[in-house]
């Protein structure tokens, strides 16, 4: 049976990138690199199995009823979903290996446009060969009587009684981190009659349960900006902020804060940026301090913070996220977005830590640095002191 079953089985931002990549950036050859930053044991026969999904995954197109759903969706354009109709991934862009220390290694080269909705797909593969082949758990919803799976199950119930007493809104953010595809299956079967659940990253899941999708951009959206010929360095995250908006002319409002870190992100989030887009995403750092810079930013251009939306991505649980509810919901509007711990908490299992990142766009480095250690990515050291200096980045 095959992990990733239709093209609409990774996240909405995926999609809204990729638009945005087709309209502005045609012209643009990425390089995403893989990470794996805990400890992992990859086999030959791990390997061999991941090369074959990632085969059949591209095999896959959109189907009629797909590309109808996507066409109600406000911001997806005509003729981008025209394009959808003719696209397949191309198996020449992706290249699977183990290297001499025995890390798995994953590259993908090509024209952004066409490589954009390779990375969650591949994640959500590699994850779930590597529990079956570490774990010897194949889940099936009718047959739920492993000890692991019961205590996953377990779980879930807890943490849908904990979010129905706290009333907090939230989202699934877990795809690329899932246990399984049939595992996620069952948190939102489960996670969609909660009064406060506001939808799910993953469109397919969206279609079938009938869920909003989420998503608006990703780190690489404003990393790719540091590969374009027309604005120097300095200017290349105010330029990715600008075409998103007119992208989507006031859709998608949520800006992503810390690709070079929440300082340089609030020296570009300026008066125009700050009053268009309807609030910022967080995904690195302590998030009440966070959170303070960007209110405290707003109230600085006179914007009522009541006005915005702060959304938290980064390592969540129910009670962290009803914790950061409850210190700032009086300030500002909260919303949360939930990964691994929905999506691949059960007893025993230890989830991986795994990104795709693009590491060159039109073959210039770029980079991603965060506001947590352990988090960045960037493969050229040059480029990184160079960024770091362009926008006076300590550490």
């Amino acid at each position: 049976m095959s992990i990733i079953k239709s093209l609409l089985d990774t996240d909405l931002y995926k999609f809204t990138m990729m638009q945005t990549a087709l309209h502005q950036f045609s012209t643009s050859t990425v390089e995403y690199s893989f990470k794996c930053r805990n400890s992992a044991n990859w086999t030959a026969e791990i390997l061999e199995e991941i090369n074959a999904e990632v085969d059949n995954f591209c095999t896959l197109r959109f189907t009629v009823e797909e590309l109808d759903y996507l066409k109600t969706i406000p911001f997806m354009q005509k003729d981008f979903i025209d394009f959808l109709e003719l696209y397949q991934p191309n198996r020449k862009h992706i290249h699977l290996w183990i290297d001499d220390d025995g890390e798995l290694q994953v590259s993908v080269k090509g024209p952004w446009y066409l490589t954009l909705p390779f990375e969650v797909p591949i994640l959500a593969i590699i994850n779930q060969i590597y529990f079956e082949k570490t774990y010897h758990i194949i889940y099936n919803p009718s047959n739920d009587n492993n000890p692991i799976v019961q205590s996953g199950l377990n779980r879930l119930n807890t943490k849908f009684e904990e979010a129905l007493a706290s009333g907090l809104p939230f989202s699934d953010f877990g795809t690329r981190r899932r246990f399984s595809f049939l595992w996620q299956g069952t948190i939102l079967n489960k996670l969609k009659d909660l009064p406060h659940f506001t939808g799910t990253s993953n469109v397919y899941f969206a279609m079938k349960y009938n869920l909003t999708p989420i998503g608006t951009m990703a780190h690489e959206f404003i990393m790719a900006g540091a590969g374009q010929n027309d604005v120097p360095l300095i200017k290349s995250q105010q330029k990715m902020l600008q075409s998103w908006v007119n992208e989507y002319r006031g859709d998608l409002g949520i800006a992503i804060s810390d690709t070079y870190g929440i300082d340089a992100f609030l020296n570009d989030f300026d008066l125009y940026f700050a009053k268009l887009y309807d609030g910022v995403r967080h995904d690195s750092g302590e998030p009440i301090d966070w959170a303070w810079k960007i209110i405290n930013h707003y109230k600085k251009l006179d914007i009522d913070p009541k006005t915005k939306t702060l959304i938290f991505s980064d390592d969540l649980t129910i009670t962290k996220a009803t914790n950061i509810k409850n210190q700032l919901g009086p300030y500002i509007k909260v919303a949360f977005g939930i990964g691994t711990h929905l999506t691949n908490d059960l007893e025993g299992i230890t989830p991986l830590q795994i990104v795709m990142k693009i590491i060159s766009c039109n073959e210039r480095p770029v980079a991603k640095l965060s506001d947590s250690p352990g988090k960045g990515m960037c493969k050229d050291e040059k480029f990184l002191t160079y960024l770091k200096n362009v926008f006076k980045i300590k550490g």
